[in-house]
């Protein structure tokens, strides 16, 4: 679908220059990205080097005791491309200390106790290293809710997020991301075998086509239909956007007064960039 390709010099530098307005208007100079070993987080993390210059960016490498060894490597690809300054803080114990009180836990709460634990390691990470926390989410997690509040879904700022999956893979070839990465499976790496199309239930190549439709051009459900989609998966994603519509706001705050936070005290620097 040709609305899907972009300019990925125009991108780059669109985003660098996010990244530098939106660091420096809050006062800061550095930024720190949590890198996974994926393509996302390895973007943001190419971006911010480039942006901020390498010596500015702290990648935080966080394996939690089933996280797989490819991850750790490929993290690592990444912060020897980059020349970023770089830790590694296992969150082993940090998750286990809740974990192990609940023996019959689901996989998805432990995923999301593993993903807030890294965000709690991150933003502790934003104080030592004086550096805002830059987000990872792309635009197609954050239509379809696939992310967990409050852990990889919180950043400072997000450069990725007008950026559908298929259209990330394309600036993370411009910006020389190792192609093993981009090429793999994408994966949270929260247990062994998981990988997010296989929760999802369908591909990102399938899905960005019909989010771009439904969002970008504004088809309507039926239109999607007409297009060729199939009516069952239609409904799946079109249902999955409204159900995770707080997951892409702050939390709403009940009106009492005639100047309330998020509605009527507004200024400049809340309409964003």
């Amino acid at each position: 679908m040709d609305g899907l390709n972009i300019n990925t010099d125009l991108a780059r530098s669109i985003l660098g220059g996010f990244i530098r307005s939106e660091t420096t208007r809050a006062g800061f100079s550095k930024a720190v990205v949590g890198l996974s070993g994926g393509v996302d987080s390895a973007v943001s993390c190419f971006l911010a080097a480039e942006a901020l210059g390498a010596q500015n960016v702290l990648a935080v490498r966080m394996p939690y005791k089933t996280s797989s060894q490819e991850s750790l490597d490929h993290a690592q690809m990444v912060i020897d491309a980059t020349g970023v300054q770089s830790m590694t803080i296992p969150i082993t114990e940090m998750a286990d200390g809740l974990i192990s009180k609940f023996p019959d836990m689901s996989n998805l709460r432990k995923g999301n106790i593993m993903a807030r634990c890294r965000m709690i390691v991150l933003y502790d990470q934003s104080a030592a290293f004086s550096g805002l926390v830059v987000g990872t989410s792309n635009k197609t997690e954050i239509l379809l809710g696939y992310s967990t509040q409050f852990g990889d879904a919180a950043s400072a700022f997000n450069p990725l997020g007008d950026l559908y999956k298929t259209q990330l893979r394309q600036l993370a070839r411009a910006l020389g991301v190792p192609q093993v990465i981009v090429d793999k499976a994408p994966t949270a790496d929260l247990w062994a075998g998981q990988t997010d199309e296989g929760e999802l239930g369908f591909t990102y190549a399938e899905v960005d086509k019909l989010l771009y439709l439904l969002v970008d051009e504004r088809y309507t459900p039926d239109e999607c239909v007409e297009a060729g989609f199939e009516r069952k998966f239609v409904d799946v994603v079109v249902k999955r956007i409204q159900r995770y519509h707080y997951k892409r706001v702050m939390p709403p705050i009940a009106k009492l007064g005639n100047r309330t936070v998020g509605y009527d005290f507004l200024y400049l620097r809340d309409w964003g960039t």
